[in-house]
């Protein structure tokens, strides 16, 4: 069943209850709810309209090329977010997430789904921004667990070294705190899955007319994807961005 505009304009009556309480509290927050309801419309009517030709052309080259300025996109917000130096750590986060990526997205596509092009646009396009986005969210967790946990416990950390530790064994404590924080939340959300509500990629394979047990299988698969390619993410970050941040002595770098 497809949403007219009339419909899908009779939808924004929503936002009145959370801008009313916003305003009422006086938080401040009125402005930029508005302002990202806004901009979430129209960069997804532009995103909408960019991949109908995407899936009409179905060029791998294209296919592929759109998905490399995802990452480097997801990258650089990552850094952002994370608070770190972009200009330090932009490509190395970048080359992390396109690994991970590679490895999940072609092993389900080509292995699992055994499609006869891993770069068909319906599959391929839909499945590497699912995963960025998930990957994205860990990757700022991890990055900011392991690199806030290093400034405030400096001196631990510089005495690890003083004491002969190589610079991996030193980090490790921080390594696995950062693995803790990003990974916790998908672990809780998989032991739940089902249990407190119907997943985001089932609910929407049900509406367009999957059967259960198909879209069941699907987000099976889906999650241990994303879980997979998030952990393969934050190990292969953190790895890269130490050879970055760090001298060969392993001092941070200013």
């Amino acid at each position: 069943m497809d949403i007219s505009y009339t419909r899908l304009l009779l939808g924004y009556l929503l936002l009145l209850i959370p801008v009313y309480y916003l305003q009422y509290y006086k938080t401040g927050l009125v402005k930029d709810t508005l302002l990202s309801a806004a901009r979430m419309s129209i960069q997804l009517f532009l995103i909408g309209i960019y991949l109908e030709f995407l899936f009409k052309l179905n060029n791998p080259w294209v296919n592929m090329l759109w998905v490399i300025v995802m990452i480097l996109t997801a990258g650089y917000t990552v850094v952002k977010r994370s608070k770190q130096r972009i200009g330090l750590l932009w490509m190395p986060v970048s080359v992390a997430i396109l690994i991970s990526v590679i490895i999940c997205a072609g092993f389900f596509l080509g292995f699992v789904l055994d499609l006869t092009s891993a770069f068909e646009a319906r599959y391929f396009i839909p499945i590497c921004g699912m995963l960025l986005g998930n990957i994205l969210n860990t990757n700022v967790i991890s990055l900011n667990t392991f690199y806030s946990g290093i400034e405030r416990e400096r001196t631990l950390y510089l005495f690890s070294l003083a004491n002969g530790a190589h610079p991996a064994e030193a980090q490790r404590y921080f390594m696995r705190e950062a693995l803790i924080k990003s990974l916790n939340p998908a672990i809780a959300t998989m032991a739940v899955m089902g249990l407190i509500s119907l997943p985001g990629i089932m609910t929407g394979q049900i509406l367009g007319g999957s059967s259960p047990s198909v879209a069941i299988k699907y987000q099976i698969m889906i999650m241990i994807v994303i879980f997979s390619s998030s952990l393969i993410s934050v190990l292969v970050t953190l790895w890269l961005s130490t050879k970055r941040a760090f001298d060969k002595f392993g001092i941070p770098l200013k």
